[in-house]
């Protein structure tokens, strides 16, 4: 059928055209375009030049991680030095006591913490956590054991000089 358009003064044809035959030509995530291929709705308003972020968008995701890592970060910086202190206290009371192994096997207090490492009671002298060093402070006192009157180690201690987060000194763990 043939019809004059009041706007332009030409000719068309035009085509009746059902609902039910338009719903099942034309999805409904897609529009038909002028030159007859379909475009998606979801990417209709983008072009392939303009694809990507804005820097608005960058932007908000920057300043969320930033966020979220200044939140994160004491608490891990927390968790990291309770470790340290729980690893340290471990190796205090493991090698007090080895001390205590040795002087009632021997019958006679260690020279040194390397007596402990030569007799076989430890594989090798343990890490300072907070030192990061195989640097103990020993204590050296009167030996109950021995029948001349020796000296050898009764204690060990950190050599760090820095506070443990309960407010004491590591040194007078």
């Amino acid at each position: 059928m043939e019809r004059e358009s009041t706007v332009t003064g030409k000719k068309s044809e035009q085509q009746a055209v059902s609902s039910e035959q338009s719903l099942g030509d034309i999805q409904a995530s897609e529009l038909p375009r002028k030159d007859g291929q379909r475009r998606n709705l979801l990417t209709a308003h983008r072009s392939p030049l303009t694809a990507g972020f804005t820097l608005l968008e960058l932007m908000i995701v920057i300043s969320i991680l930033i966020i979220l890592v200044s939140v994160a970060l004491p608490q891990y910086q927390k968790t990291t030095m309770h470790a340290r202190e729980t690893i340290l206290r471990h190796d205090l009371v493991t090698m007090r006591k080895l001390i205590d192994e040795y002087s009632a096997d021997k019958g006679k207090l260690p020279q040194s913490l390397d007596d402990l490492v030569s007799a076989g009671y430890m594989r090798e002298l343990p890490k300072d956590p907070i030192t990061d060093n195989k640097d103990w402070t020993i204590e050296t006192g009167d030996d109950p054991y021995s029948t001349e009157g020796g000296t050898g180690v009764i204690n060990v201690h950190s050599s760090s000089s820095e506070v443990s987060t309960d407010g004491t000194p590591y040194r007078e763990w």
